[in-house]
């Protein structure tokens, strides 16, 4: 029960807190290949397409289970699914460190894409349930910025550590962090309804802003899963439309996450230590970019504007914007290729509230669900764009790569414009 006071408590965001941070770790674990990748290509002697497979391996089951893992995420409390999650994945993360073949590091990578799957769905179920719709757009900008703040800031940190300590060490690391970190969030996590020390005014004021505090709580009916609801998951055009919008805006994450060190020391032939820090400058343009478009689009809700508008203008802006990155197949200066890429980036960013969409819009008792629906489709770009920039760069010209990831920015602007309609949820009738 939680516990009386005439003062409203603001524990939403400490929980939010504890999100971010899991998303820093997240995205170290994700993107550590990426600063590892230029040595270990030459000790384990791997060809370009190798590396693509590599860098692809982790979304092949991230991917693939993100249905499975919304469904999970519907079914298993935060508190306990986080637990596990970061663990495994942190495990996962340590043993690459000791890999001696290519064998080896595919299935880590994919191992890793397998513990990490209801990550994200799990994060988006988390603000859903502790904040009203009218702060939400902001929480998940500040936990999204986690993914670019984090890499921005452990780029130079991690290429040090491989400096010091070789790309064994960087993995090593990486998961001993993980690890203590689950640990941390099982002591402190806990859902609305079970925290003992938020308000009841706090759980008034997000359960009347259309938070979905009974989540988690006894008072909640357990949800279970059945075949008609994996139906209502493709049958809503307006849903394709965001499914279709993140695989697109997530290739020019997943090149950044991936490519983008080894394009900068072998395409650009910049120092290796040189380009830790030049690579955190996207980034840092793209962390502004999320904050910025979550304050932006709750600012407008509460000047009365309709969600279309509110929620759109971010991700149709940051989409555009995103197309520039072919600016910098034109440029020789090394100063105006990092501003094309971070005026990408930034766009990247600015359009990375879509969460929001499945918050808003997936029938309350299938939030899990959806989100794997988007996420699966959304993590496909990490399995196709890794390859695919692998077979397109085996001439040792990049140019073709960023054409291709500049098209599917293009592409996401158009889908949002053309397939997603009117932005409130899907009632659906949950005994039918």
């Amino acid at each position: 029960m939680a516990i009386k006071t005439t003062r409203i408590t603001r524990k939403r965001f400490n929980i939010l807190v504890l999100v971010f941070i899991s998303v820093v770790i997240n995205y170290m674990d994700r993107s550590n290949i990426s600063i590892a990748a230029f040595a270990l290509s030459e000790e384990l002697e791997l060809s370009p397409v190798q590396m693509g497979l590599i860098f692809s391996a982790f979304a092949w089951t991230y991917a693939a289970l993100q249905v499975p893992g919304g469904i999970l995420v519907d079914m298993v409390a935060p508190r306990i699914l986080y637990t596990f999650m970061l663990s495994l994945w942190s495990i996962a993360t340590f043993l690459q460190g000791f890999t001696n073949s290519f064998i080896g590091l595919l299935g880590f990578r994919a191992s890793i894409g397998v513990f990490e799957a209801p990550s994200y769905p799990a994060n988006n179920k988390v603000v859903t349930s502790w904040f009203p719709e009218k702060e939400r757009a902001s929480a998940i900008a500040v936990y999204t910025s986690g993914q670019y703040i984090g890499l921005a800031f452990l780029t130079p940190t991690l290429v040090a550590i491989q400096s010091y300590m070789g790309w064994r060490g960087l993995f090593i690391v990486s998961g001993i962090i993980g690890i203590v970190w689950a640990g941390i969030w099982y002591l402190f996590y806990r859902d609305p309804k079970s925290h003992k020390k938020v308000s009841q005014e706090e759980l008034d004021y997000i359960a009347q802003g259309g938070g979905l505090v009974e989540e988690g709580s006894k008072h909640h009916t357990k949800f279970t899963f059945r075949w008609a609801d994996f139906r209502q998951a493709f049958i809503h055009r307006k849903l394709w439309g965001v499914y279709l919008g993140q695989f697109c805006l997530g290739s020019i994450f997943i090149f950044f996450l991936t490519w983008f060190p080894t394009y900068l020391v072998k395409y650009r032939g910049l120092d290796f230590i040189k380009s830790g820090f030049l690579a955190s400058i996207p980034f840092l343009a793209a962390f502004v970019g999320v904050l910025l478009s979550g304050f932006t689009s709750d600012y407008l809700m509460r000047k009365g504007f309709s969600s279309e508008v509110a929620r759109k203008i971010p991700v149709l802006s940051g989409t555009l914007l995103s197309v520039t990155i072919i600016g910098a197949n034109y440029m020789d200066s090394t100063f105006f290729v990092i501003f094309f890429l971070a005026l990408a980036f930034f766009g990247n960013g600015f359009a990375a509230i879509t969460w929001i969409f499945v918050s808003t819009m997936a029938p309350k008792h299938l939030i899990g669900l959806i989100g794997g629906v988007f996420n699966f489709i959304g993590g496909l770009s990490a399995v196709i764009v890794p390859m695919v920039i692998g077979f397109l760069v085996e001439d040792d010209n990049f140019e073709p790569a960023l054409f291709f990831i500049g098209s599917l920015a293009l592409t996401g602007f158009f889908s949002y414009i053309f397939l997603v309609g009117k932005v409130e949820r899907i009632v659906v009738d949950e005994k039918s």
